[in-house]
């Protein structure tokens, strides 16, 4: 990619952004990371804030994403956001990122909320605003790359009520294609030619990225490189590690142990494949009576403050004999589905790198397995010693081996 430097009047005034657009500077960018940075860096296994290598190059103009889309299986007709970053100064062929968030238990710490940073004093919060993406936009767009991020279906302004379709194959995939095509529609509109297409999720989003990858590649869509951090790979694996069923499910002597954060995210992947696979019975056949209350409460708001102040763990919320025998139709449905919705085995005809936190509280290392064993050569793999949940998607940006030091170094000549 060719790079030229950002214009200045001769007063100094930052350059104006294209029409539609919201202008972040790179200074703010460096300065809204650095704030954002230590609530990530716990327990801290990396600098206490960033390393002047690691500073914008590029001030980011953003741009707001809404197009319709139809949703799998259900038919449903919804209207889908998301978030362009563009560098400037970059000409030639623009390198793009298409950038899968993590889980966020609300509705409105989407991609597109950064939008609120047309405001010059605008500040950003960990309970309220997209800190994961900011750090991709900081390490990403504000290095040369386009940046391109769905809100996902059942998130975002557009929500309009609709649940989350959370670790659903079909749903999350649509949702992504869909505004990845918007995103280099418009970057067509504003005077660029797309270049090399990379991928970059975490959590949540690292399955995602996996299931993108796959699509793109099943569909002959090139795709350069994709990383993903502290990933899901399959389900089914991941609710018996949560339940304590695995064995060693307890993480071992000295291992973190379980967020109560897990709890929740097993109530929306029950909530979201009972509503986009039609299970209607699928939360009082999975969860015990005495939580079902809970369940439904927080499934329908996501409302942290009314929860109880003792979330009971996975093993204690679902059903006696969830994992020993069958215990209802809908239950035996949900793992067939979890199971065929796996994003491992499957063989990548591009690099894939798979960061993972060797003290990730929620994905204990044995869960990589079968990715790492199964996915074919391209795949690999990069241990993050003390890494945490989000520890390791930090270190992924800001540490020693990062991705947008790797994904640089695969340009093609002239991008």
């Amino acid at each position: 990619m060719a790079v030229r430097g950002p214009r200045a009047s001769k007063h100094g005034s930052q350059p104006r952004a294209p029409a539609g657009g919201v202008i972040v500077p790179r200074a703010r960018l460096d300065a809204l990371a650095a704030a954002a940075y230590p609530a990530f860096n716990e327990p801290a296994i990396l600098p206490a804030k960033p390393e002047a290598r690691f500073a914008a190059r590029h001030d980011v103009v953003l741009h707001r994403l809404e197009i319709p889309s139809q949703v799998p299986g259900t038919g449903e007709r919804v209207r889908l956001t998301g978030l362009l970053a563009v560098p400037q100064g970059v000409t030639g062929r623009l390198p793009v990122v298409s950038w899968q968030h993590g889980t966020i238990l609300s509705f409105g710490q989407v991609p597109s909320g950064l939008l609120r940073l047309a405001d010059p004093a605008a500040t950003l919060s960990d309970a309220e605003d997209s800190l994961e993406t900011l750090f991709n936009l900081h390490r990403l767009a504000g290095q040369g790359f386009a940046v391109i991020a769905a809100d996902y279906i059942g998130k975002g302004p557009l929500r309009n009520g609709r649940g989350e379709g959370y670790a659903v194959r079909a749903v999350s995939v649509q949702g992504c294609l869909d505004i990845l095509a918007a995103g280099l529609a418009r970057l067509r509109a504003l005077g660029h030619r797309p270049g090399a297409l990379f991928l970059n999720g975490w959590s949540q989003g690292g399955l995602n990225t996996q299931w993108l990858a796959q699509a793109l590649q099943r569909g002959r869509r090139k795709v350069t490189a994709a990383a993903a951090q502290s990933p899901f790979h399959n389900l089914a694996e991941c609710l018996q590690y949560w339940s304590g069923a695995m064995p060693g499910g307890d993480g071992g002597p000295g291992y973190p142990p379980l967020p109560n954060w897990v709890s929740l995210c097993v109530i929306i992947v029950l909530g979201s494949y009972r509503h986009y696979h039609q299970l209607p019975g699928l939360f009082g056949a999975a969860i015990k009576p005495k939580y079902l209350e809970l369940a439904e409460t927080f499934w329908r708001d996501y409302d942290l403050q009314a929860l109880p102040r003792d979330i009971p763990p996975v093993s204690e919320l679902l059903v006696e004999g969830f994992w020993e025998r069958f215990t209802a139709p809908e239950n035996g449905r949900l793992l067939q589905l979890l199971a065929a919705d796996a994003a491992s085995p499957f063989v990548y005809a591009h690099p894939l790198r798979l960061y993972y936190g060797l003290a990730d509280q929620a994905l204990h290392p044995r869960l990589m397995g079968l990715a790492l064993a199964g996915n074919g050569p391209q795949v690999q793999p990069m241990p993050v010693p003390g890494g945490s949940h989000r520890g390791t998607f930090l270190a992924s940006l800001y540490g020693e081996a990062t991705v947008p030091d790797w994904f640089r170094s695969l340009l093609p000549a002239g991008q």
